[in-house]
């Protein structure tokens, strides 16, 4: 599942400031719809997404019926973002591969 959405940094002030951008509401719905074929816990989805040539994975966090894109340091500086800056967000949701025919233990399941 793909995405391309803009908005602007918002930076929350916690013990250490964090940066997010966070998913139009659209983009949420659809994120919330495969939820459950992408989560590893906790509600946090993992994506790959590119802002402008850097390209990143990362984890969605849910908040207020919707989801805040992390944005690192080390994506923000290459890029020259900061707090109010717009930023256009190419994004992948990376959902699990389905199970094959081989479980844990590498044994044939069902067979």
């Amino acid at each position: 599942m793909e995405f391309d959405f803009s908005g602007p940094v918002i930076e929350w002030r916690g013990p250490s400031p964090y940066y997010f951008v966070r998913l139009p509401d659209e983009e949420s719905a659809d994120v919330r719809e495969v939820a459950a074929m992408a989560t590893y816990g906790w509600g946090v989805i993992p994506v790959e997404a590119r802002i402008g040539e850097v390209v990143f994975q990362t984890s969605l966090f849910p908040r207020d019926g919707g989801y805040l894109l992390p944005l690192k340091a080390a994506v923000r500086k290459p890029a020259g973002l900061s707090a109010g800056d717009d930023v256009t967000v190419g994004m992948t949701v990376r959902l699990h591969e389905p199970p094959g025919p081989l479980g844990a233990s590498g044994v044939v399941v069902g067979g």
